[in-house]
């Protein structure tokens, strides 16, 4: 099952891309331009270049389900948000559907649910993470939608949690633990519409993303 992965040059997309290669899991990773390329050719990583403000229907060809890891960043205003995180989802979630695959796997945020409780010059991100997670759960593609907390560079510790109580209100998780968290959920094809808070904790990731 081989799964496209949208935003493979992130943060999160790299750290994700290496762990699935070396668990043998089949991944084609979605960049914006050659230059990108020589890191994950360097690994063994299929790559294909496409553009989530262009065309990118035909990078869906040949692939089962699809990863969504993609951002603006934070050094861009409201305009690329809402081009990048919440109309580039959607888009991507049309095409996923026209193209009959298997699953739809979102890095959205914890909190989303909520945007006018995040901090003002975040507002604008979660309310595109809010609108396209509810447009992924009414488009009728099976789904699972991960929220992290708040992301740190923190090495991977594989141990999690799933609610503030149980970290005593800690809202970090690293994205290496997210990294990990999602290779898990791509591996776990019977795992459909399904959304999990992710924070670091003591927990297994496997006993969290059950």
């Amino acid at each position: 099952m081989t799964t496209l992965v949208i935003g493979a040059n992130g943060q999160i997309g790299r750290q994700f891309c290496a762990l699935a290669r070396e668990a043998g899991e089949p991944i084609r990773a979605m960049i914006r331009e050659p230059a990108q390329q020589p890191w994950f050719e360097e690994r063994g990583i299929e790559t294909v270049i496409a553009d989530l403000e262009g065309d990118f229907t035909h990078v869906f060809d040949g692939c089962d389900q699809v990863l969504f890891t993609a951002g603006s960043g934070p050094h861009t205003g409201p305009d690329k948000t809402l081009l990048i995180d919440l109309y580039g989802a959607i888009r991507a979630v049309d095409v996923a559907r026209e193209h009959g695959l298997s699953r739809f796997l979102m890095v959205s945020a914890m909190r989303a649910e909520d945007p006018q409780a995040a901090p003002e010059k975040l507002r604008p991100y979660m309310v595109a993470k809010f609108a396209a997670d509810a447009y992924l759960r009414a488009s009728g593609l099976p789904y699972v939608i991960l929220k992290p907390g708040r992301l740190t560079d923190e090495p991977a510790t594989e141990r999690v949690a799933a609610s503030l109580e149980e970290t005593g209100g800690a809202n970090t998780v690293s994205r290496a633990n997210v990294a990990h968290a999602l290779l898990h959920l791509v591996k776990a094809g019977g795992l459909v519409d399904r959304e999990f808070v992710l924070l670091d904790g003591q927990r297994p990731i496997a006993e969290v993303l059950a």
